[in-house]
């Protein structure tokens, strides 16, 4: 697992991007890897990225923008690393707090 980490970690320097998004990236790259006990990105398709985004917003309960990190980082890892297209990526979104805000008045 770590030498794909390095992997990601050295595309990611030679396409000069910050260190802190590289960390946020492998981060992200690692808790999908983890969250799917430990298998191999190769094995697992959009069902699992899916699965692992859904699981994120419902359980979890990250924002809309958390999660789109996510799935940048985790599409960054199959496109530039292994080099595998992946395609459109169904997964629920964050559910929205529905009550209306609260508003101090004089009353």
């Amino acid at each position: 697992m770590s030498k794909l980490l390095d992997a990601v970690r050295d595309s990611m320097r030679l396409k000069r991007y910050s260190s802190s998004t590289i960390e946020s990236y492998t981060s992200w790259i690692l808790r999908f890897i983890l969250h799917h006990n430990k298998w191999h990105p190769r094995e697992m398709g959009v069902a699992e990225i899916g699965a692992f985004l859904s699981y994120r917003a419902n359980e979890k309960h990250v924002s809309g923008s958390t999660q789109n990190q996510a799935l940048q980082a985790i599409l960054y890892l199959y496109k530039h690393v292994l080099h595998i297209e992946i395609g459109n990526v169904d997964f629920l979104r964050p559910v929205k707090d529905k009550r209306p805000p609260t508003i101090l008045t004089r009353q």
